[in-house]
């Protein structure tokens, strides 16, 4: 009797085992289906500068005709990696959430060249400063990540999932600058994780500190944002405040 038992609690277990694979296969599939596609991609990658834009200016951008961009657009929407705000008689159309800006922040990493030793080939205007969603990356973002960690403004969790949460000298030091820690902390975002940088191959800092910190350096002008790109350029006020701030050194 009891080697029956085993045999049906077994299958039962296989069973399910089996169909959370096939659900989890399913999901996979239908998220990279939707990235995949060209037009799809560099539409998606264009937003990674975390500006929303209309229907119309995505087609230009990723040379396809406006019906073509609305039924792209429609795919990416349902899939959950693009999010639509009707403002008057246009719909602007940005990324769902940090989630997919670090998702493909990693893709552009794996599409890299990886049996080779690593060699940036980031356009330059790009390497420096720019912005993944609604943080910072590039070489100051990677810099600044590190100095985080290492004067304890964040501490990686126990469960070592790239996770990290904020320290009292991280909340006292972002308090100081000026950033509304208690809303911070009762948002439903992480408060800060790894994210790895396309082109430093190494993490920068997102989730909600990331962005406090890009969102505090705007409104302070220590970094401005570039028009028709993800750029972002250091200004002297900048340079002295990133250093007298965060220790980190400027290229300058």
């Amino acid at each position: 009797m009891k080697a029956i038992v085993d045999l049906v609690t077994g299958l039962h277990f296989v069973y399910h085992q089996t169909m959370s694979v096939e659900l989890a296969d399913a999901a996979i599939a239908g998220v990279a289906g939707a990235i995949a596609e060209r037009a799809r991609a560099r539409m998606l990658c264009n937003l990674m500068d975390g500006r929303a834009r209309t229907s119309t200016e995505l087609a230009v951008i990723a040379e396809v005709s406006p019906s073509t961009a609305s039924v792209h657009l429609a795919r990416l929407k349902q899939m959950e990696l693009v999010k639509v705000v009707a403002q008057g008689k246009h719909r602007y159309y940005s990324l769902a959430d940090e989630r997919v800006a670090a998702t493909l922040e990693s893709l552009m990493v794996l599409a890299g060249t990886r049996s080779k030793p690593f060699v940036p080939n980031t356009p330059t205007h790009l390497r420096w400063a720019r912005t993944c969603y609604d943080h910072m990356a590039g070489e100051i973002a990677v810099a600044l990540h590190d100095r985080l960690l290492k004067n304890n403004w964040i501490a990686k969790t126990l469960r070592d999932d790239g996770a990290y949460e904020l320290t009292a000298v991280g909340t006292r030091e972002l308090t100081a600058q000026g950033v509304d820690v208690p809303s911070m902390l009762s948002g439903r975002r992480r408060i800060a994780c790894a994210c790895l940088d396309w082109s430093e191959r190494r993490p920068h800092v997102g989730g909600a500190v990331g962005a406090a910190i890009l969102r505090s350096a705007l409104q302070n002008k220590w970094v401005l944002k570039d028009v028709d790109s993800r750029v972002l350029r250091v200004t002297k006020h900048g340079e002295r405040e990133f250093i007298g701030s965060f220790g980190v050194q400027t290229r300058s």
